[in-house]
């Protein structure tokens, strides 16, 4: 008589147990409302494989994005901000791999607007961005503005310091065209004067910064916003990032006590 072996369960399996462990595990009040994204590493994961060109790393970046904000969404965040495009790399990316990132970003864009209940907004300035971009970002922005679900920046043409002076230069403007003086610009600058007039003005600040591949800098992202943020550095390449990586940050961010600056 033949005994019938019982198969021991993988790697997988044990993974999927711990993976659901760890989402059980966290209180939907301790939830941080808003998370911003530095999804980095994707052209070193390329390079890594020996793929060909590095766009296959910023198309499997832009995939695991959109996985990204699903995993989001299921856990209750209200708003995520993905950084996608800086200001500074619109002068100092190599043409080919720049054109390539624009019709991926583009393509993510599309993506996102067509799940689910998503309301899609592009933070950044449209300056250097080409035409089929800005359409793009415009297209999923207008698709998408009733919706009621989850709040996705893409932060695309984004510097936080031209983020700033953008926000003053409207200040300015703004006062100028209602006949105030200099006097009374002083007297009306504050803190959230300014906050109004960023990207992301009448949003919450983000609770925790992500970034990927290990490396620790903001890189110019939200200097404004997230002064107070806590954040997350995760040893994974973009395209690498697991669900765990993801769940293991929302647990330390849970386990932090946020003292604003203290």
């Amino acid at each position: 008589m033949t005994s019938r072996r019982i198969p021991k369960p993988g790697p997988g399996f044990l993974y999927g147990l711990y993976q659901n462990r760890l989402r059980r595990s966290l209180d939907p009040a301790a939830v941080p409302q808003h998370v911003a994204m530095i999804i980095d590493g994707n052209r070193r994961w390329a390079r890594q494989l020996g793929l060909e060109t590095v766009a296959h790393g910023h198309r499997a970046g832009a995939a695991k994005m959109l996985e990204f904000l699903r995993w989001c969404d299921e856990l209750g965040v209200k708003v995520v901000t993905l950084y996608l495009l800086s200001a500074d790399n619109l002068s100092n990316r190599d043409r080919a791999e720049l054109a390539d990132l624009i019709e991926i970003i583009a393509d993510l864009a599309h993506s996102v607007s067509a799940e689910d209940d998503w309301r899609v907004q592009h933070v950044g300035s449209r300056t250097g961005l080409p035409g089929r971009l800005v359409k793009a970002l415009a297209d999923a922005e207008a698709s998408t503005t009733a919706n009621p679900g989850m709040h996705v920046n893409l932060a695309v043409g984004y510097g936080g310091r031209k983020e700033i002076t953008d926000a003053m230069r409207s200040i300015v403007a703004e006062h100028h065209a209602g006949g105030g003086t200099m006097e009374d610009l002083a007297e009306r600058l504050t803190p959230d004067l300014i906050a109004q007039h960023l990207y992301t003005g009448g949003q919450p600040d983000p609770d925790l910064v992500i970034r990927t591949s290990g490396e620790q800098r903001l890189s110019d992202f939200m200097l404004w916003q997230s002064a107070h943020s806590e954040f997350y550095f995760v040893e994974a390449l973009g395209p690498d990032l697991r669900e765990v990586d993801f769940l293991r940050a929302i647990r330390d961010y849970a386990r932090r006590h946020r003292r604003y600056g203290g």
